[in-house]
């Protein structure tokens, strides 16, 4: 009688003991994964930090951290709504606002799209480095994250309270966010450098490029393994849930990223070009990017392919934008947009089952075209009038001395090269 009771009790309650295993072992998995994906805040602090002059490490430094402080507050307030709200239009959520209540998985699913926007949001910081004002810059942050983002990430996420986002009904494949995530943000820079310009003494008067080289390439080269590890839970936690498709996803990343290296390095040399440990770092990022897209619906062969080609379109990518005189730091534009364009495409080309479909391929145009189409004007708009009301631009002596001084009244290297700027008086009074 008593192993009849058992095997009965096992009967009843052992799917739900088993799916509430399942769950807890998911929320684990996206907890973790959300922590990787933060941490690539450090990545992007370090990489930028060590491109920008020493005048203005602190500067960057202050600009990653708040990133994530002042665009998660306000993706919680609005932009989470926006984004994954009940969707019946589809083109902006209309509830979940500042949510309090739910189910755990909510909590969850809110932690991990959180990360992303505050990684929309700081792609911006590197492009627009050494000379933007850090309260403008943080208005601008602000509105990334809470409206630019989320309202195109509702086309081609939206609706997981209800609805469809209308990208998403056409059969948009942007798995981890190349587009909704690093292109919206990458189109967000390229609006900020046009408003602001170039940084003073960066191309000569008849327009000929000027290096200004990075005072620290061993934060950078940190910035980028700390960027690359962090990816790992950019991508394979978009699966939201443990399943077999994570070894796949964490493969076509790696597989990615270090051709992506491989193109810039051949991209390089093809034009007798020094090989450079910026740009092959930056080319490793515009493999990961690039595969953000495809990399659960594409075998490894195609993810190298991607990679290579994003190599060579990230080195290109950055020489237009310099021949047009278009000061981005770090390289945000090429490696975010360009190459994020470039492994949207890859992600229709490349469908596992459906190779070279011109139907895909079109709608993947449509979701790349759509993004600009959207975040560039807004975010032009946005730094335009920041420019004519508050100023977005520091002032010549503040760029001469150096934002961390002029800014936040310390230097990040106290030691060196204070009588070049100030007499270190002058701080101790600001201070």
């Amino acid at each position: 009688m008593k192993s009849y009771l058992l095997s009965l009790c096992i009967l009843l309650f052992a799917p739900a003991a088993h799916a509430a295993s399942d769950a807890a072992v998911n929320t684990a998995w996206v907890v973790l994964a959300s922590a990787l994906v933060f941490f690539m805040q450090a990545g992007f602090a370090l990489l930028e930090s060590g491109m920008s002059r020493a005048k203005n490490a602190v500067n960057v430094m202050m600009k990653n951290y708040m990133d994530g402080c002042v665009g998660g507050i306000t993706y919680w307030l609005v932009g989470f709504g926006l984004m994954f709200g009940s969707n019946l239009t589809g083109w902006f959520g209309m509830s979940h606002f500042a949510p309090q209540g739910g189910e755990p998985w909510d909590y969850t699913f809110l932690l991990f799209q959180m990360m992303f926007a505050a990684t929309a949001a700081t792609i911006a910081s590197g492009a627009m480095a050494e000379r933007t004002r850090y309260a403008g810059y943080l208005i601008g942050a602000v509105i990334i994250s809470g409206f630019i983002y989320p309202v195109f990430g509702s086309w081609a996420w939206g609706g997981a309270y209800g609805g469809q986002g209308w990208l998403a009904k056409l059969g948009f494949i942007d798995f981890a966010g190349s587009t909704v995530v690093h292109s919206v943000g990458a189109w967000c820079a390229l609006a900020g450098i046009m408003v602001l310009g170039p940084r003073l003494g960066r191309f000569a008067n008849d327009g000929t490029p000027r290096v200004i080289p990075g005072h620290n390439l061993g934060l950078v080269t940190l910035g980028g393994f700390v960027l690359w590890v962090g990816w790992f839970g950019f991508n394979a936690g978009s699966t939201l849930g443990v399943t077999e498709s994570l070894g796949l996803i964490a493969l076509n990343t790696h597989l990615s990223a270090a051709c992506g290296a491989l193109g810039a390095m051949l991209a390089l040399r093809s034009s007798s070009s020094p090989v450079l440990l910026t740009t092959t770092i930056n080319g490793s990022l515009g493999g990961l990017v690039g595969i953000t897209a495809g990399c659960a619906t594409m075998g490894p062969g195609f993810a190298m392919l991607t990679g290579l080609v994003a190599g060579f379109v990230v080195v290109f990518g950055m020489r237009l934008l310099e021949r047009l005189q278009m000061d981005d730091v770090v390289g945000a534009v090429a490696v975010h947009g360009f190459a994020g364009v470039w492994g949207t495409l890859a992600a229709g080309l490349f469908f596992n089952g459906d190779l070279f479909s011109w139907a895909r391929i079109s709608v993947q145009l449509i979701g790349a075209g759509m993004a600009f189409a959207w975040a560039f004007p807004m975010a032009l708009m946005v730094y335009f009038l920041i420019a004519k009301t508050i100023g977005l631009r520091t002032s010549t002596q503040d760029e001469q001395r150096g934002l961390d001084y002029a800014e936040h009244a310390e230097v990040g290297y106290p030691e060196f090269g204070q009588t070049v700027t100030f007499d270190g008086s002058e701080l101790t009074r600001r201070g």
